[in-house]
């Protein structure tokens, strides 16, 4: 990539940004809430541990408060307690599988430290394969 390529693509990040990139915001909710739903049950820490995640990720702390980020966490958990719902989620994390790698690693790992609470179960590892698949990312790679 050349110098001018990389400084236009920096740009539009930092426009995104501020502009609010409500794509990556439902993918981020989308993929959390798949994880958090997982085991059938929804664990507070769980809901904590993807709030931190998502507040410390670069684009959606400059674009969203903490509020609006838990209220469409929420309600991606609330999509998340029916079949239609999980596929649905799973929709909003596949749109954002033309972005740069690293934001759809960002995601991934999001999804995987709210999984990680406690352990991942079974069902967790499945809805993480999930969500890797619909980013295109390598699951084993991200989890070591």
């Amino acid at each position: 990539m050349s110098i001018f390529q990389d400084a236009i693509l920096r740009f539009g990040r930092t426009i995104m940004s501020y502009a609010g990139d409500g794509l990556f915001l439902q993918a981020a909710v989308s993929a959390a809430a798949n994880v958090t739903i997982a085991d059938g049950d929804v664990d507070e820490e769980e809901v904590e541990s993807a709030i931190s995640g998502m507040r410390a990720n670069p684009i959606l702390q400059k674009s969203y408060d903490t509020l609006r980020i838990e209220q469409e966490l929420y309600e991606g958990i609330a999509r998340a307690k029916t079949r239609a719902g999980r596929i649905e989620n799973l929709r909003h994390v596949a749109a954002v599988a033309d972005r740069p790698l690293d934001q759809r690693q960002d995601i991934f790992l999001i999804a995987a430290d709210v999984a990680d609470f406690g352990g991942i179960s079974e069902v967790e590892h499945k809805a993480l394969d999930e969500i890797a698949a619909a980013l295109q990312v390598e699951k084993s790679a991200l989890l070591r």
